[in-house]
């Protein structure tokens, strides 16, 4: 979604502009991914000062009642992001923090199994799913080898 979607979004569901909200939503619009509520305050203050951590909160919370933006729980504090037309899922490395999305096609066939085996219908707009990265996983395979070779029985 657009800032000028967002906007119309606003006045449509009859809230107005401020330039409190404008601003917080140029900050989510120029992002380019997922922020906490720090960030976006810090980014906030650096244009108005006055600005205060309250309204953001609550500035985010009504933009999220209102399904412009999303908030997703990624091993930390609440993360926000323009909301998605599809469903938007995530890979989360445990150990680094790094954040993969990944498309809904792949979890089609467990949807399936779920309808299936449970009569049971997924709704799963924003999936989070923990494990490692390659590169950390690697490390922990080494790191893992190294422990048994030097702990064998002598």
């Amino acid at each position: 979604m657009h800032h000028h979607s967002l906007i119309e979004a606003l006045r449509q569901r009859g809230y107005r502009l401020t330039p409190q909200r404008e601003m917080i939503l140029d900050v989510i619009c120029a992002a380019d991914g997922h922020m906490t509520v720090e960030d976006i305050y810090r980014r906030v203050q650096e244009r108005s000062p006055a600005v205060n951590l309250a309204t953001v909160y609550r500035t985010l919370e009504l933009l999220r009642e209102l399904g412009l933006v999303t908030a997703a729980s990624l091993g930390g504090p609440a993360e926000f992001e323009l909301a998605h037309d599809r469903p938007h899922h995530h890979l989360v490395c445990q150990n680094c923090g790094c954040t993969l999305a990944f498309d809904d096609q792949l979890l089609q066939p467990l949807y399936a199994e779920l309808r299936r085996l449970y009569s049971f219908e997924a709704d799963a707009d924003h999936l989070v799913i923990f494990g490692y990265c390659a590169e950390c996983a690697r490390a922990r395979a080494q790191a893992s080898h190294d422990y048994t070779v030097d702990h064998e029985p002598k």
